[in-house]
């Protein structure tokens, strides 16, 4: 059964016309901790509330509408910036209300969810905005009373002077004539009332009641559901016959554009099984279909060519490994990988004579709106676009194919299209995490000092596959790290902590193989890294160096590192996206068998706003990070994708979830980032605690294709 999405646009634009602009976000009273109160609509709210600025609203009855730009994808946003607001409005939070808004680059500079960036850009402005609305009420107050502003305090949503109280719906009205301040005064860090506290996602009850929240869930009358046969990669369509297809009850119709055949009807089941009947004939678009075996030689064409660009290049590396008393050399190789979200790709599109209705998933709307505007030709100004709550994305719903898709159907066939990919459509359909090879090599002298390093990282489709300004560049005295792109017809896209997804299991992985050589214990040896680096720092330093080393001294506190007997131990520190992690994990020989049962992750990403969401990003990240590891494998037969649905593109099961204790730094710094920088390290941590356990070197992804792997278990000893 359909489940119709109601999108309160009518309140939203209600709101937004009497205001400069405005954040506004629907909060669900129920699904956090505070205590009952009465309930009253949110379309009443809402009705009555006075704008402040484009960050919030308040209404008479003493109830705050923040509005959410950001596209909410599981990184706890819808949640996290309204706190901020709150904090610096100081505000009672159960009478807090959060609603996604509409795509508005007047209002918005930054509605974008991707690259951890969202916290780091609106951390300044979120609190302004509360800010500011709380000196307005102030001064109103301060008006009312005829008395010194100095004199007037503010608790839970009231303004206070001596034994009065007056709460800001009934000063609202008069607060929101007066003249915008200039400057505005912020909390301490010490004084934070919600911030730093644990608050349930706002969405919970809505989610765990199926409520209407995803794309998904969309329906307008009169709406078509349509699906897209694509082409494999590397190839183009020649002929289609539709026959059997359009004798499916609930087919309306099949048509073809740009390579594709969609099929066009009442409902998705009807459209799967059409679909199955298509014959259709593809052909070469220019050059032999790609397979997984060509890749392979490939990469080790692109290692051995001598053409990699140089990244960085420190100190006279050439002499280093002429004069080296010996070299470590290693490989390390990743296959393409899907984003696999738990929603696979859907969007609505409605073109009309002059105007287009967007509604769905993305994490890029403003991208979204740009597409479906140049495919039909009018102002970006003339496409709305109602962000719906995203079921996973990873970085896949940066693009905006399958959206430029239900617009194209929509306009050919003059009607609302609800366009809706199946698994096998969104594990076989491309912008996957690019296949990568690195080559690393470490030059020792005689006295095992590490004095050259080398890493070339050769990618399909992967731009630079290095971050060739990471540690431990600056640490060592000569090093190049270059790299090599080959373009493959197989389309790539950003894959949660692009490229450091992997570059940190093998950076992390062949440090600890350069640490044994020398005899150094992992963590120390990184730890000596890092005081060169300070002290005698080689070139550019574009990492901070103490916070590195505090993730990394708190994990082996926090894991008693090289202090438990029986419990063999990998270590893994990265810095991506602003932020810094540092895992330990623990491996153990139970009744005869290896099993990795324990990872300690510490966080440094500044000031944690919301405790439960930042324990959740870290957790998931980490099981993204292990998951991926481990298991999941993409190869290709002539363009087209081997792995089709998840009997065969295997994910982690919750039995091989290890325990995990995740700790934080508080060090008061504002936020840094936190959606992706937990996954790039975990790798690491992970292979060289089985390496400790085991003796076996992993090197290559999925873990479980490798030869040591066969007796390892994961989590569960049983």
């Amino acid at each position: 059964m359909n489940k119709e999405l109601k999108s309160n646009r009518r309140d939203f634009l209600k709101i937004a016309a009497t205001a400069g602009g405005g954040l506004l976000i629907g909060f669900n009273w129920s699904a956090c901790d505070s205590p009952k109160m009465k309930v009253i609509s949110d379309e009443e709210i809402y009705d009555k509330a006075i704008n402040f600025n484009s960050f919030l609203s308040i209404s008479p009855s003493n109830h705050v509408v923040i509005f959410s730009p950001n596209p909410e994808l599981g990184q706890n946003i819808k949640t996290s910036f309204p706190m901020i607001v709150a904090e610096e409005l100081d505000v009672d939070w159960s009478n807090v209300r959060v609603q996604q808004a509409f795509l508005d680059t007047e209002k918005y500079d930054r509605q974008v969810t991707g690259g951890s960036g969202a916290m780091p850009h609106s951390w300044q402005r979120l609190r302004e905005a509360g800010a500011t609305a709380r000196q307005l009420l102030m001064e109103a107050a301060a008006k009312r009373l005829n008395v010194p502003m100095s004199e007037l305090t503010t608790d839970k949503g009231n303004v206070i002077y001596g034994s009065k109280k007056l709460n800001y719906g009934e000063l609202a009205n008069e607060a929101s004539t007066l003249p915008v301040p200039e400057n505005v005064h912020l909390k301490s860090v010490k004084d934070f009332k919600i911030i730093g506290t644990p608050v349930k996602n706002v969405d919970n009850d809505a989610m765990f009641t199926g409520q209407p929240l995803y794309g998904l869930d969309v329906y307008r009358d009169g709406m078509l559901h349509a699906m897209i046969q694509r082409p494999p990669f590397g190839m183009k369509l020649k002929s289609v016959n539709s026959d059997e297809a359009k004798k499916v009850k609930g087919v309306k119709d099949v048509l073809t554009f740009k390579d594709n055949v969609a099929v066009v009807g009442e409902g998705t089941w009807p459209l799967i099984k059409a679909r199955r009947l298509l014959n259709i004939e593809y052909e070469p678009i220019d050059k032999a279909l790609e397979s997984t075996a060509f890749h392979n030689r490939k990469f080790d064409e692109m290692l051995n060519s001598g053409k990699a660009e140089v990244k960085r290049k420190d100190g006279d590396v050439d002499t280093a490994f002429k004069n080296a008393a010996r070299v470590i050399k290693s490989e390390y190789q990743c296959p393409f990988l899907s984003h696999s979200p738990m929603e696979p790709m859907n969007f609505f599109a409605h073109v009309k004579e002059d105007s287009v209705e967007l509604i769905g998933p993305s994490q890029t709307p403003d991208r979204a709106r740009k597409a479906a505007a140049e495919i039909c030709g009018i102002a970006p100004e003339k496409v709305s676009v109602e962000l719906t709550r995203l079921g996973g994305g990873f970085g896949r719903r940066l693009r905006a194919d399958f959206v430029e898709e239900a617009v194209e159907l929509s306009k050919m066939l003059k009607a609302p299209v609800k366009l809706t990919w199946s698994r096998e459509d969104d594990i076989t359909g491309g912008a996957y995490r690019p296949a990568v090879k690195y080559r690393f090599e470490a030059a020792l002298n005689s006295k095992d000092e590490l004095i050259g390093y080398k890493l070339c990282g050769v990618g399909m489709n992967s731009g630079n596959s290095t971050r060739e300004n990471n540690f431990p560049a600056g640490a060592i005295d000569n090093l190049e790290i270059s790299s090599m792109e080959y373009n493959s017809p197989i389309t790539t896209n950003a894959w949660r902590a692009p490229i450091t997804n992997f570059l940190a299991f093998a950076e992390q992985s062949f440090l600890d193989e350069v640490a044994e050589a020398i005899g150094k214990d992992p963590v120390q040896f990184r730890l000596d890294l890092l005081d060169k680096a300070k002290s005698k720092p080689v070139g550019e330093i574009q990492y901070d160096i103490d916070r590195m080393k505090g993730v990394i001294t708190t994990v082996a506190e926090k894991s008693g590192w090289g202090k438990k007997q029986g419990v063999s131990q990998g270590f893994s520190v990265y810095f991506s996206h602003r932020s810094y992690v540092a895992q330990v994990a623990e491996a153990k020989i139970v009744e005869g068998k290896a099993v990795l049962d324990k990872i300690y992750a510490v966080t440094d990403c500044g000031i944690v706003i919301n405790p439960t969401g930042a324990d959740q990003q870290v957790r998931g990240g980490m099981l993204d990070g292990m998951g991926h590891a481990m298991f999941a494998n993409l190869t290709f037969t002539n363009g087209v994708a081997d792995q089709k649905n998840f009997d065969s593109y295997r994910l982690i099961r919750m039995k091989e979830i290890p325990e995990i204790e995740t700790h934080f730094i508080d060090n008061g710094i504002d936020p840094t980032g936190l959606g992706e920088p937990a996954l790039p390290p975990t790798g690491g941590a992970v292979a060289n605690a089985i390496y400790k356990v085991s003796g076996q070197r992993l090197r290559n992804q999925p873990f479980m294709n490798e030869e040591g792997m066969k007796n390892i278990n994961l989590g569960n000893p049983v």
